[in-house]
């Protein structure tokens, strides 16, 4: 949800997030001065304007680092500040709960996320500190989050049954959606309910689309902005057919003659960003594959081939990666190869399977890919358990965002004029 902020609070931000040259355009004071204070009040608990850039800088590392305008940082604190009073409202909720997360499941989920982008924890807490960022923000964004998963769960999970009719009736779907062209697609939504709310959302995504036109990954920005219970796997919706959109959005993914992205689709409580990743024919088959993602910590290309000479296939991989802390395994399980891209697609294609590829650059690091299963000519339907999985993950989510609506309209939330 965005919120206009007031000119002090976003200067005092700026002047702390952001290049010499920006701040000269946007504050009177001098360069790297910092306002001290309180932003907001959540049901007595204060968040700082320390708080708050802190939050700023994680969202604009997150769209690439790369120099702002005004406008966009005013967004982007905007949500920081939104963020933020989001996971007080979570906090105080796993407080009323007893729900306590140790500073191991902390510990272990930032490791998961730095593993994800082929990195360890030092090299992530590495680059929080050079872009001014103290890792503490994001393990407290991890607390948070956490605690309210926890919460979620014990309360609903083991309330959200599957039936095999939901699952025969999304099969039967699946199929009939496989005869007409699909859409593989990706979303990002802004809750935004009243007017003024819808204004503020329309400034904020033509940022975003600015950001990610300038080379931020669509994923991540789908992750820290997006509203929509798909946020936690970057936004992605999978393959749908036109059947499944409704007007607004049916009629801009029909507009588009290629993969690409829409501009902003005003809804009735908010408004979407949709990404067309792909698009095929009906009854199109499919090759699913099995990856094995290989990085190296240090950068070091000769530290990489030394190791490829250890791992003639997959079975040979964990014996060679798990003793070596330079070295990171990621797996990628049933992928559809299509969701690779065009270059990931033909380098994994003209692999061998059991064999990897050339050594490529991946998220400030090197990498290889391990191709170890292919399967050609495979009606592109996810297998029942997946199903299953899916549909326990939206009804989740639904109920998630609900109840944490439900905690912002309760709460008392004082915001500094």
């Amino acid at each position: 949800m965005f919120r206009p902020l007031f000119c002090a609070m976003v200067c005092a931000i700026i002047s702390a997030t952001v290049p010499t040259s920006l701040q000269a355009q946007t504050s009177g004071e001098p360069a790297g001065q910092q306002i001290e204070g309180i932003v907001a009040v959540v049901n007595d608990d204060p968040i700082s304007f320390s708080d708050v850039r802190q939050r700023a800088r994680m969202l604009l590392m997150s769209l690439g680092g790369r120099q702002p305008t005004a406008e966009q940082i005013q967004q982007i604190t905007s949500q920081a500040l939104d963020q933020l009073i989001d996971e007080k409202l979570q906090l105080q909720e796993a407080s009323e709960y007893e729900v306590e997360v140790s500073e191991a499941d902390i510990a272990n989920a930032v490791n998961n996320l730095a593993r994800q982008s082929g990195l360890t924890r030092e090299t992530l807490v590495s680059s929080l500190l050079q872009a001014g960022i103290n890792p503490a923000s994001l393990e407290e964004q991890t607390r948070a989050d956490i605690a309210w998963r926890r919460i979620m769960g014990g309360l609903y999970g083991s309330r959200i049954r599957i039936s095999d009719n939901q699952i025969n009736e999304q099969i039967s779907r699946l199929k009939k959606a496989s005869e007409k062209e699909q859409y593989l697609l990706s979303e990002i939504f802004l809750f935004a309910p009243t007017e003024e709310e819808q204004s503020q959302a329309l400034m904020a995504a033509q940022s975003i689309i600015e950001q990610i036109q300038a080379g931020a990954p669509f994923e991540l920005a789908a992750q820290n902005f997006s509203s929509a219970p798909t946020a936690a796997t970057g936004g992605d919706m999978g393959w749908l057919t036109l059947d499944d959109l409704e007007g607004a959005r049916r009629t801009a993914i029909q507009t588009l003659e290629g993969p690409g992205m829409t501009d902003p689709i005003l809804v009735e409580n908010g408004l979407y960003i949709l990404m067309l990743r792909d698009r095929r024919a009906p009854a199109q088959s499919t090759t699913l594959v099995d990856l094995t993602r290989i990085t190296v910590v240090d950068q070091s290309e000769a530290a990489l081939q030394a190791a490829l000479t250890q791992m003639p296939d997959c079975e040979s991989i964990d014996a060679v990666v798990d003793p070596d802390p330079n070295l990171n395994a990621f797996r990628l399980t049933g992928l559809n190869i299509n969701e690779l891209g065009p270059e990931g697609k033909a380098m994994v294609m003209s692999t061998p399977t059991g064999s990897h590829t050339d050594i490529f650059a991946q998220s400030g690091t090197l990498a290889v890919m391990f191709v170890c299963k292919r399967q050609d000519n495979v009606e592109a339907l996810p297998n029942r358990d997946q199903i299953e999985d899916r549909l326990f993950s939206q009804q989740l989510g639904m109920i998630s965002e609900r109840s944490l609506r439900n905690l912002r309209r309760e709460a008392t939330i004082i915001r500094r004029q």
